[in-house]
């Protein structure tokens, strides 16, 4: 097998690393999408550096993905067991994801199917679709990182082609994350507010009516779903059950535990 080098830290290596990984997965036909910045650029036309690559696998497949890169003398880790592992080359870095920090969105057969094909770095490849995009990005609220204006960004430029059905499917009983999304989205872009048909604002709006009927008891944090840290006081003192522990978020305690941990300092 060829193996894949690079010696400096410059763009054209880092360019000459990512072409080469695509080529080798390509090769071994073993699927995957092309997300992050290349994929924003592509649904949104904004080009922006950045300091990795970032790979988007079904969970199933990262054990064989990790295998690959290692036989063709690459260096790799299971950074976070639970949603990413990362392939080095001196410098330069793949991050393969295949599901959010905090659990939830895992990569499944739908991100194939509805993937857009690209030509990235000269070569033929499928991105991941502007929903599953929103879907993901949508729940990251760092206070170090806020993916909000990407979101509104695949709205603006995507609404046309969005499966809207589909999208408030993935959200599923998260739908006040979207909704919060779609109201930011007005406030935004004004003149851009029809972009969002209206019976989704309707739907989501008679879902906020009838759920101001219900009563609920259990003090549980969904906060947590959106950032790692910011909400730790009322898990740990204020006696919010932690919603990373729910069924539907794929995470060990241990996991949850190891990804906490990595939080930045204040």
């Amino acid at each position: 097998m060829r193996k894949i080098t690079a010696n400096k830290g410059n763009r054209d290596e880092a360019s000459k690393f990512y072409r080469q990984s695509i080529e080798l997965l390509q090769q071994k036909r073993l699927p995957f999408l092309i997300g992050g910045a290349f994929a924003l650029a592509r649904h949104t036309g904004i080009a922006r550096d950045t300091k990795d690559f970032d790979l988007f696998v079904r969970a199933a497949d990262v054990d064989r993905v990790l295998e690959i890169f290692r036989q063709s003398g690459l260096p790799t880790e299971k950074t976070h067991a639970h949603w990413l592992a990362k392939v080095f080359c001196g410098a330069h870095v793949i991050d393969i994801i295949y599901r959010g920090g905090n659990g939830l969105c895992e990569v499944d057969d739908s991100w194939f199917a509805r993937a857009r094909k690209a030509k990235v770095l000269g070569l033929s490849v499928r991105v991941c679709a502007p929903e599953e995009s929103i879907w993901m990005k949508a729940y990251i609220m760092e206070r170090e990182r806020y993916d909000g204006a990407d979101v509104a960004h695949l709205l603006l430029h995507c609404s046309e082609k969005i499966d809207w059905r589909h999208l408030l499917e993935r959200f599923g009983p998260d739908w006040r994350v979207l909704l919060s999304h779609l109201m930011l989205f007005g406030f935004i872009y004004p003149s851009e507010r029809q972009r969002v048909p209206p019976s989704v604002i309707e739907a989501l709006i008679e879902k906020l009516r009838k759920e101001r009927m219900a009563t609920v008891t259990e003090r549980v944090c969904f906060g947590t779903l959106l950032s790692r840290a910011q909400y730790l006081h009322d898990v740990r003192e204020e006696g919010f059950r932690d919603a990373r522990l729910d069924e539907r978020c794929r995470m060990t305690m241990a996991e949850l535990e190891a990804w906490t941990a990595k939080r930045p300092r204040s």
